[in-house]
């Protein structure tokens, strides 16, 4: 429950070590490096530059990887359905990752990939365009003339081309006025094929024609032979080309055996690259790169040792600048750890700042767990993130943050009697009187129970917020403003609570107290929580905040969500169980059938609905509500050289 001690290191190594002791550190995972704009080396000794830029070979290799990897996918063999969601990453052992990047022969399959895509490409492309010279020649299958004999014409000139139908009889009456002739040769959808015989005397007129009639010309110049002629030499040709693809993808299928080793290549070579460039943006002189950067100070030690084993490099620790932005890294622990997810999500505090996780997590799960209300999908969302868990790759934080929320929605689903919506109306009595032993009770019949319970809940997550904050400013021993901005406000809101809930009763007479008690934290606000300029503008900002004090209860009220998303469930999932009770009445075991289906399907849906609504509502209610108590945040977050992998995942294969 902290924020990692940071430590700002500086490491001097020769140029022939640096790439080897980059890439020890990035093995190691421990060490964000810092580029020459952020070195503060570089501000102090101007004439520090950047290491000559590397060569562009690597870069270039990765295109070509990706393109591969691209080219074979539709060849090869992938996980489908709920496997691709989770095991998205072909898993494969150390063992195997070394053999492969040491295997530069693997490199050619590369080549051979290029080749193939490139023949591949060529073929189709003439396969479109054979297909277009067919699709185009079809409706002039019938003309027997050889299409270069039509542009041998002395005193005449011959058109080929498309007439709109619905133009064909006005351009006929226009082309036989001119003395030309209109014929027929075949259709296409709902154009003509004609030819279009003319004087040469007349043509300018005849374009003019055709022109309005939206001739569409079709040529055949390079052509000979008559049209069927063209035509089956075409598709002879077009059959060779579709021999030619087929035979290239069964190369190309044949090769897909290599598209694991191809993305085991790119991400090691992914890395290389990060490492390199990693190298190219530190500061250098002509004989030694400094790599300057943060490592957490628990990993210090760690990191000496790994700079040890170089004899040509150096690790000093530095102060930080005033300008320094020290990363900040949060650390967890049990089930604290999960609820990081939230943190990361909102942004990292300052370095300065409190580590809300710890903060957070019981009030999550706890309002995840009043969204929702049911045992029944508690106990279904538990089997449901344990398979998860048990087949996901990489971090599962969020699964068992969800769990965890899982095993509250039992315990809450139980209190207030919820079992799949009304379940217990429709099962044994036995079940009816177990529900309502362990039922505290039921938001149905009993909503303003409810209602109360999450204004409860809201007011005191925002005192703890505050107390959060109070606490935090006494550490940094900024007496003032936890005075002032923080218990200032517990007191008069809590004295506020306090003096309306003893109106009416036996104490009466103890909330004229409270009531007094109020009056001076609202004085301190009035005159102090505004501590710059003059004092009219500090009156004026001190009525401003003292007035915000409203703002408290629409806070307070926002937590009203937690009973309207509790009951909403509830409602839908008894709609359910009536809906499917109406279907269970249909003969012939078409209802039994149905029944299932509504059951599954629609307490699926609530689920799924409702779990959705549970986590962005809860999520909203932390953000809004209760982090602006003592949380600025704006922090940047740590990200230590380490190794990456976009296609396959380094773990225990199973046999």
């Amino acid at each position: 429950m902290a924020i990692a001690q940071m430590a700002k290191i500086i490491i001097a190594t020769h140029h022939s070590q640096a790439s080897d002791l980059l890439e020890a550190l990035q093995h190691a995972g421990i060490c964000q490096i810092l580029n020459a704009e952020e070195a503060a080396v570089t501000k102090e000794l101007g004439d520090i530059e950047t290491a000559p830029p590397r060569p562009k070979d690597i870069d270039l290799l990765l295109t070509r990887l990706e393109k591969s990897i691209a080219f074979l996918k539709t060849y090869a063999p992938a996980p489908k359905g709920i496997a691709a969601a989770l095991t998205p990453k072909a898993v494969i052992n150390e063992p195997e990752y070394q053999e492969t990047v040491s295997n530069k022969n693997i490199l050619e399959v590369v080549d051979r990939c290029e080749s193939i895509e490139n023949a591949t490409e060529k073929i189709k492309a003439e396969i479109e365009r054979l297909e277009a010279i067919i699709e185009t020649f079809g409706p002039w299958v019938k003309l027997e003339t050889p299409v270069e004999e039509m542009g041998k014409l002395n005193c005449v000139s011959c058109r080929t081309g498309l007439i709109p139908i619905q133009h064909f009889a006005e351009t006929l009456e226009k082309i036989g006025a001119l003395g030309g002739a209109l014929q027929t040769v075949g259709s296409m959808g709902s154009k003509y094929a004609c030819l279009v015989v003319s004087l040469n005397e007349v043509a300018d007129e005849v374009s003019k024609a055709l022109r309005s009639a939206e001739f569409d010309a079709v040529s055949f110049e390079g052509m000979n032979g008559k049209v069927e002629v063209i035509i089956t030499e075409q598709r002879a040709e077009l059959a060779v080309a579709h021999k030619q693809l087929a035979e290239k993808d069964a190369e190309a299928a044949a090769l897909s055996d290599q598209f694991l080793n191809l993305k085991i290549l790119f991400d090691h070579y992914n890395n290389l690259l990060t490492r390199e460039q990693a190298r190219d943006a530190a500061p250098a002189t002509e004989k030694t790169v400094l790599l300057e950067g943060w490592v957490r100070k628990k990993d210090y030690a760690r990191l000496e040792k790994i700079v040890a084993d170089f004899g040509a490099s150096n690790l000093a620790g530095i102060e930080p600048t005033q300008d320094d932005q020290v990363p900040v890294e949060i650390e967890n622990k049990s089930f604290i750890k999960p609820f990081e997810v939230v943190t990361r999500l909102y942004g990292m505090p300052q370095h300065f700042e409190v580590d809300p996780t710890a903060f957070l997590a019981p009030f999550f799960a706890l309002f995840f767990a009043l969204c929702l209300t049911d045992a029944g999908y508690g106990l279904v969302m538990i089997a449901l993130i344990a398979l998860f868990i048990k087949k996901m790759q990489g971090d599962t934080k969020l699964m068992w943050m969800l769990g965890i929320c899982s095993v509250l929605t039992v315990v809450a689903g139980a209190l207030t009697g919820g079992w799949f919506g009304n379940a217990h109306e429709y099962l044994p009595s036995q079940f009816a009187v177990l529900r309502n032993g362990v039922m505290w009770f039921d938001p149905l019949e009993k909503p303003m129970h409810f209602f109360y319970l999450s204004l409860a809940l809201g007011y005191f997550q925002i005192m703890v917020g505050l107390a959060i904050a109070f606490g935090h400013n006494l550490k940094q021993k900024d007496y003032v403003a936890a005075i002032i901005d923080q218990l200032a406000w517990l007191v008069m809101l809590n004295s506020i609570v306090a003096y309306a809930a003893m109106q009416g009763g036996n104490y009466a007479h103890i909330a004229g107290i409270f009531g007094k008690l109020a009056l001076l934290p609202a004085a301190m606000i009035l005159l102090f929580s505004h501590r710059e300029g003059g004092w009219g503008g500090r009156l004026g900002m001190g009525a401003y905040n003292l007035f915000s004090a409203i703002f408290y209860m629409g806070d307070v009220l926002s937590y009203l969500r937690l009973m309207a998303l509790g009951m909403v469930t509830a409602g839908l999932a008894m709609a359910v169980n009536v809906i499917a009770t109406i279907a269970a009445d249909i003969p012939y075991g078409i209802g039994f059938v149905l029944t299932i289906a509504i059951l599954v399907g629609g307490h699926g849906f609530n689920l799924v609905l409702s779990g959705l609504s549970a986590f962005v509502h809860t999520l909203r209610l932390q953000y809004v509500e209760f982090f602006p108590k003592f949380l600025a945040g704006g922090g940047r977050a740590f990200e230590p050289l380490s190794k990456q992998y976009k296609h396959i995942y380094i773990g225990k294969v199973e046999h």
